[in-house]
């Protein structure tokens, strides 16, 4: 028999005792994500992804200066001790549905780069929840189901959606650990990344074995009600963050969903992570839909029309006033282009006002017609039927500007960089040297998030009497500090509050908001 030299036993010696896997765990990170309004009659495709061109690793340096998800799986990876490796993240402008192809592109595309990853630990996924594709309502599930078919059963994969996410029973039953923002303006996007990014240590580690339930109240909660800083909202938020302390408790989401989504799963809900225990998950998760549906009474909506806010706004003692043109709410899908508010500022010869419009066309006249030079054309409502007609503006070029700006706080949905495209910035008739009348015209819809969308170009907020801002909930976390009074506006358009204006094919009833 031959003797084994004694350095080489001590080898194997330790080699039993070592643990076998002693690198970073090896976590994918990616998704595809998009606010889909099933009742815009404009499809998203291709080129609004940035496709072809999308990179592995440029997702990631882009976004670890932000407050987004993607910087907070990065921050989570760094505390936990993952291996990050980028698979694909594409994501566009929230609009209409996915084209088939569009989706079956982008899939396509993530499943083959994640199946490109050797030793594959577990997947991170950034997912809106919200998400329709032409022949799949839920799209964020169908992406869910496919990615599933392709990686297996045992490779866990965690997915943080928006607030705004219409989740289904068959989406969670597909992920290990799913969680929402819990905060609408969404300013907690970088916190839920890192609180995804904990599970998958623990889950990887053996330490935590996830247990996920979710119930759904038969309600929609409309979205002027989703302010999560104010009531009626604001104690089942915090009733989520509490139960989170609580010993067993991984995570508690409460999204507000999302209205314009005919899926369905449409609808808010509360989902309880736990270690292990379904038996607690069961009962907060009950307790916690239970609470939404205790708010029902409390839900009412009595806007003014836009003529109505536009008088509202007028005689106000106190300035700016925002009207809120929940419409036209570019961060739900809408088309930016919405002239009702505008055609009513012009009508009553308001003064002091500011309106931001998407309109390519009128962009280029303004660059034709160059700096000082007069400006006269119809403006807006050129998208599609939902939005008014255009609306003629009589004036002068102020100034031109790239479109593009920074916002270094923490704003809703947490981006840094923004990009409106070339942007004109129209003085309209009827202004004076201390009231101007100010039209900004942009190539691109941009939400408005942040008041740099107008600071960049030349724009100072509080020096206006009357502020028209694009959306309904997200604007706030920018706005509310500087408006002495926000003005919601029933105004029509594909994000239009009502739900009385859409017919609903695919959603359960009875469901409380829609009947």
């Amino acid at each position: 028999m031959t003797c084994m030299p004694k350095l080489m036993l001590l080898a194997l010696s330790a080699a039993l005792i070592l643990p076998a896997q002693s690198r970073k765990p090896r976590i994918a990170v990616g998704g595809i994500s998009h606010e889909s309004d099933s009742f815009s009659p404009t499809l998203t495709r291709l080129a609004d992804f940035g496709w072809p061109g999308l990179k592995d690793a440029d997702f990631l340096a882009v976004s670890e200066k932000a407050s987004t998800t993607l910087a907070g799986y990065i921050e989570g990876a760094r505390r936990h001790n993952l291996d990050l490796i980028p698979a694909l993240f594409a994501t566009a402008t929230p609009g209409g549905p996915l084209t088939r192809e569009t989706f079956d592109t982008l899939s396509a595309e993530l499943i083959r780069r994640l199946q490109a990853i050797p030793d594959l630990d577990g997947i991170l996924l950034a997912l809106h929840g919200a998400m329709v594709v032409e022949g799949h309502p839920h799209g964020d599930e169908e992406l869910m189901r496919r990615i599933r078919t392709a990686v297996g059963r045992r490779i866990p994969i965690n997915v943080v959606h928006d607030f705004h996410a219409n989740i289904s029973p068959e989406i969670v039953e597909l992920t290990t650990a799913l969680i929402t923002y819990k905060e609408c303006p969404h300013l907690d996007p970088k916190e839920r990344g890192i609180q995804a990014a904990r599970i998958m240590a623990g889950t990887v580690s053996g330490e935590w074995k996830p247990v996920q339930v979710l119930v759904k109240p038969p309600m929609i909660l409309n979205l002027i009600h989703h302010d999560t800083y104010k009531l009626p909202l604001k104690p089942i938020v915090d009733a989520s963050k509490e139960l989170e302390k609580q010993p067993g408790v991984l995570a508690a989401s409460v999204p507000g969903g999302y209205q314009w989504g005919d899926v369905k799963w449409v609808g808010p809900g509360a989902l309880v992570i736990t270690n292990g225990d379904r038996v607690l998950a069961e009962r907060e998760a009950a307790r916690l839909s239970q609470m939404l549906i205790e708010l029902q009474p409390r839900l009412k909506m009595n806007l003014p029309d836009p003529a109505g806010a536009v008088r509202l706004a007028m005689a106000a003692s106190k300035f700016p006033v925002a009207l809120i043109d929940t419409g036209d709410n570019i961060g739900g899908g809408s088309a930016g282009d919405s002239t009702f508010v505008l055609a009513e500022l012009l009508k009553q010869k308001a003064q002091g006002w500011v309106v931001t419009i998407a309109d390519p066309a009128a962009v280029d006249a303004a660059i034709a017609a160059g700096l000082g030079g007069s400006f006269d054309m119809p403006v807006g409502g050129k998208t599609d039927g939902f939005h008014g007609s255009p609306v003629r503006v009589k004036g002068r070029v102020r100034s031109l500007h790239s479109g593009q700006y920074i916002e270094t706080e923490v704003r809703h949905g947490g981006a840094r960089y923004h990009d409106m495209g070339q942007t004109a910035v129209i003085e309209a008739e009827g202004s004076t040297r201390d009231l101007q009348n100010l039209l900004l015209v942009t190539r691109k819809r941009s939400s408005p998030n942040s008041l740099h969308q107008l600071i960049s170009n030349g724009v100072y907020p509080e020096r206006q009497k009357i502020l028209v801002v694009k959306g309904t909930i997200a604007p706030r976390a920018a706005y509310e500090p500087v408006a002495a009074r926000l003005i919601e506006v029933d105004s029509p358009g594909v994000t239009a509050v009502n739900p009385k204006r859409f017919t609903f094919k695919n959603a359960r009833r009875p469901l409380f908001g829609l009947e």
